[in-house]
């Protein structure tokens, strides 16, 4: 292809993109150069979405009070991809228009470009450049990879502590960051603010929007976009807490909470690196989970566990959402899923035919059982896989159906540090060990206290570590050998002393499923 012919493509993309269907009409008019007031560029920059040949280049415009006139203006932003840091080697240079219906943000899938490989990349508006990012292409399909390193992070709550784990995570050695749920919280706890969310609670999109800047503003958390790409799936405070498909705590009515949702996943997506954004039709659908291919090493799935999931079992008539369970026959209705159907489907063929050495699935919450003695019999929470049984072992039965190997569920949401096996019969040492799990802490948002987090350890022999108690990430480290996770963790709330120690480490030896500690 000529370089020319090129060019056009990848400026067809863009605007395609730009452009898509799901939103208004842009008159795509070259603006005149602007000087800027403020820098545009405040709220950072990110690259995601990580494969052999494209990444996703990301960010949002925005206005000061000086530069409010171009505000409703469709902008044209030029896009500059190089092949190293310095910025001498441009490889691809792409323009993109983008206007106030989108927030002004900027996505671009930048395509054709060279597998495992360093890239680095700005954007530029009139007379202001951004920071410049880092990112990096995944390995081709066939390649031989000696190593994978992930940084498992969730559930970063602005109010109760520092983002210091996004710190030392911008300073690692990683392939990419994934992320897995709970970027913003909609809520707020005085109990624990160190400091304040902005604004009202987010229902509207104009809200979500401001909550979105105020989270994209911490410098810490733009240090660990910029550093790597990241793969990203949402859990339910990115909504509302505990929703489950069109169901709320408060009983709102399912329309009414859709169209909270259609706000809610449209500025997730104007803020995000990823690749599609709301479907045009149906504004509070919009599809996240996929599949990632790292070499021969290692498929990578990540799980919407909130946007199709039945509602969680016998719930309070009152106060809907998550809460423990005891003697409650709906947990045993087959029909009842956490993923929904099609989903579901996908997940089971799609793991059934996975040939490569490790198979790592990423979803929100955990998997592993924290059920608790009650007086009669066992007290369970409804809103992890605890409250979809059935649905759980539907999944791991593809493990033991399809004879896979090396399977391990990476997962988030708990506030909880989580080195665990997984049988198709939780904590019964008969029901063999098929997969094994590790969640990661929260990067901020507090966990559960010492006695109940005790009791659960102790309830549940399929535990093999369980702390709530600290703050920070997992390091997720993958060779042909073993799959090892360092628990990166400080004390609550994040912040409160310098730095982040190992609390535990753990691993997977190839060919033999759970944990082991080091």
């Amino acid at each position: 292809m000529k370089r020319r012919d090129f060019h056009q493509l990848l400026q067809g993309s863009a605007m395609a993109l730009a452009l898509s269907p799901w939103m208004k009409d842009v008159a795509a008019t070259e603006s005149k150069l602007h000087a800027w007031r403020a820098n545009p560029f405040a709220l950072g920059i990110a690259s995601g979405r990580p494969r052999a040949d494209s990444i996703v280049l990301w960010t949002r415009l925005l206005f000061s009070q000086e530069d409010r006139a171009v505000e409703t203006e469709a902008l044209r932003v030029d896009v500059e991809v190089f092949a190293d840091a310095n910025l001498k080697r441009r490889v691809q240079k792409a323009e993109v228009f983008t206007d106030a219906y989108r927030a002004h943000s900027v996505h671009l899938h930048v395509q054709h470009l060279k597998p495992s490989t360093d890239y680095w990349y700005r954007f530029r508006q009139g007379d202001a450049y951004s920071p410049v990012g880092h990112t990096r292409t995944a390995p081709a399909l066939n390649a031989d990879v000696r190593e994978l390193r992930i940084a498992l992070s969730s559930c970063q709550h602005y109010e109760q502590g520092q983002y210091i784990a996004h710190a030392e995570i911008a300073k690692q050695k990683l392939d990419f960051v994934l992320f897995m749920g709970d970027y913003i919280y909609e809520s707020s706890n005085p109990q624990y603010a160190i400091r304040k969310h902005s604004g009202e609670e987010p229902k509207t999109l104009a809200q979500y929007r401001e909550r979105y800047e105020q989270y994209k503003r911490d410098p810490m958390l733009q240090a660990a976009h910029a550093a790597h790409p990241w793969v990203l799936m949402w859990d339910d405070h990115e909504v509302v807490n505990d929703y489950a498909n069109d169901q709320d705590r408060q009983y709102t009515d399912p329309q009414q909470m859709l169209l909270r949702r259609a706000a809610a996943y449209q500025a997730y997506f104007e803020h995000q690196p990823v690749l599609l954004g709301p479907d045009k039709d149906n504004p509070a659908n919009m599809r996240l989970y996929e599949q990632l291919s790292w070499g021969k090493l290692a498929d990578v799935w990540t799980l919407d566990c909130r946007q199709y999931r039945s509602a969680q079992a016998c719930r309070d008539p009152v106060r809907g959402g998550g809460r423990m369970v005891v003697q409650c026959d709906e947990l045993s209705d087959s029909t009842r899923t956490m993923l929904g159907n099609e989903q579901e489907r996908w997940i089971t063929d799609s793991l059934s035919q996975s040939k490569r050495q490790w198979k790592l699935v990423a979803q929100a919450t955990q998997i592993s059982s924290t059920s608790i003695p009650a007086p009669v019999g066992r007290s369970y929470w409804n809103d992890a896989w605890d409250g979809y049984p059935e649905a759980r072992k539907r999944l791991l039965q593809t493990v033991v159906d399809a004879k896979l190997s090396n399977v391990v569920t990476l997962g988030g949401d708990v506030h909880c540090n989580v080195a665990a096996n997984l049988r198709l019969e939780p904590n019964n040492p008969q029901s063999p060990i098929v997969a094994s799990e590790f969640v990661t802490t929260s990067i901020t948002s507090r966990g559960l206290g010492d006695k109940p987090a005790a009791l659960i350890r102790e309830s549940n022999s399929d535990l093999l570590h369980y702390r709530s108690d600290e703050r920070g990430y997992g390091l997720i480290t993958v060779t042909s050998k073993e799959a090892r996770c360092d628990f990166r963790a400080t004390k609550f709330p994040a912040g409160s002393e310098a730095g982040l120690k190992t609390q535990a480490s753990y691993v997977v030896k190839s060919g033999k499923p759970g944990p082991q500690a080091v």
